[in-house]
């Protein structure tokens, strides 16, 4: 939305949310937003005050608007029919029902959020039953397809932007609306328009086929251990055929992030759903592999220590899901420094963006302990790099380009994400 308002000075634009810290900090010193994200920062400070507004005025925002966008959580199931699976709807249901009590003139509402497919017939429902009989409310989908790190770069030169709508007269007068918003520096030969479905449908499958190339590559990096292949040099091989290419194709110890995995299982049930169970184990053994991978790297750093790690010291470097934001959920670290600590391993965990609190949180939740986990000496947050001789191991989670400048020499590195010269340490790699 940041980009929205610093692109189109003349469109008032408003983000609200429940969360006072949140919309507090989003209106506070720059260098502290609750997001980081290279770019965020200046384009932010560009538009805030001018015609981009933080707030948690929900109901007046509503009121004042003509266009709303739905960018809630929705996160995996965790009971009920499909839990462990499908999407959690009920923040998206709250927040068409909270639109339709308060509208009093017609509203264009257009799905942000990773929904499932036909998710706008359940929005309409919800309109329809709560709001008023004169207001009319059309639905468009528009998926966001940026990637964490590079988020502002990626829409200001989007690959695509995918909006979904009806093919009635209102549904392609909504639809030109959005179009005419991001045509303001989006070539139109990449604004593609299709039916709702379509578009609700091509987030989960886009995010699906990025983490379908991860987890084939790092398939090949267990079979070139075996064989004695470098997974870095068939990357490469493999890369240069063009119609591959050699994007997504660096062995890790895993993909994370709030997307990829939440978004193939969501897919995964929809599949079962729908009676595709062949397609839905298809998809699932993406997540499984991604599984596999972690527990491999973790059982090699286990396996090098002959199975014990009580009393060992190893170093996380990283605890992001990948370089350049501040966002840990579902990081292979968070899997990693389990499997370590119920071993027996002290930690020392540094990251430069994510704090203490927010690492501490991920544990608490991630791993279901208490919060007195926070008050232990095992685990330790750092607020420096520390390599010296007082550690057993060093593993590598999250490919900080500050890392590969750290001198590690005699020191026992487990590299999971392959941004060092294996030649130079006592390097053991994806």
């Amino acid at each position: 939305m940041a980009v929205i308002a610093l692109k189109c000075p003349d469109i008032k634009v408003i983000v609200v949310d429940i969360n006072q810290e949140r919309i507090e900090a989003w209106n506070g010193p720059l260098d502290q937003l609750p997001v980081y994200e290279p770019g965020l920062a200046e384009v932010v400070e560009q538009a805030r005050g001018r015609n981009l507004f933080f707030s948690m005025d929900i109901d007046k925002a509503i009121e004042d608007s003509e266009m709303i966008f739905m960018a809630v959580n929705t996160p995996t199931k965790t009971e009920g029919e499909g839990a462990g699976m499908a999407a959690d709807l009920r923040y998206i249901e709250a927040c068409a029902k909270n639109i339709a009590q308060v509208a009093q003139t017609d509203k264009i509402v257009v799905e942000k959020s990773t929904l499932p497919v036909r998710t706008a017939e359940k929005i309409k429902e919800i309109l329809s039953e709560h709001g008023r009989d004169d207001v009319h409310f059309e639905i468009l989908s528009n998926p966001e397809f940026l990637a964490e790190g590079t988020a502002i770069q990626d829409l200001f030169k989007s690959d695509r932007v995918l909006i979904g709508g009806d093919s009635n007269p209102t549904g392609k007068a909504a639809v030109n609306a959005l179009v005419d918003v991001y045509a303001r520096w989006i070539p139109k030969e990449k604004i593609l328009k299709t039916n709702v479905w379509s578009s609700e449908l091509a987030k989960l499958a886009s995010n699906a086929m990025l983490a379908q190339r991860i987890s084939s590559i790092n398939s090949l990096s267990a079979l070139c251990e075996k064989t004695g292949a470098d997974i870095d040099e068939l990357s490469k091989a493999i890369g240069m055929d063009h119609r591959i290419g050699n994007k997504f194709l660096k062995a890790s110890v895993g993909f994370g992030g709030s997307c990829f995995q939440k978004d193939i299982l969501n897919l995964v049930y929809l599949c079962k759903h729908f009676g595709l169970e062949e397609v839905a184990e298809y998809w699932h053994q993406v997540v499984k592999i991604n599984d596999y991978q972690k527990n491999r790297f973790s059982q090699k750093i286990i396996n090098h220590f002959g199975g014990d790690l009580k009393g060992k010291k190893i170093v996380f470097l990283g605890w992001a899901f990948k370089a350049n934001t501040n966002d840990s959920r579902e990081s292979a670290a968070i899997y990693v420094a389990e499997k370590l600590y119920n071993s027996g391993a002290d930690l020392d965990i540094y990251d430069p963006m994510v704090s203490e609190d927010s690492i501490f949180r991920d544990v608490e939740f991630y791993w279901k302990v208490k919060p007195s986990i926070k008050n232990q000496t095992r685990i330790r947050v750092v607020n420096k790099v520390l390599v010296d001789d007082k550690i057993d191991a060093i593993a590598i989670l999250t490919e900080w380009e500050d890392f590969k400048k750290i001198d590690f020499s005699d020191k026992i590195v487990f590299d999971g994400r392959n941004i060092i010269k294996h030649t130079e340490i006592n390097h053991i790699g994806i």
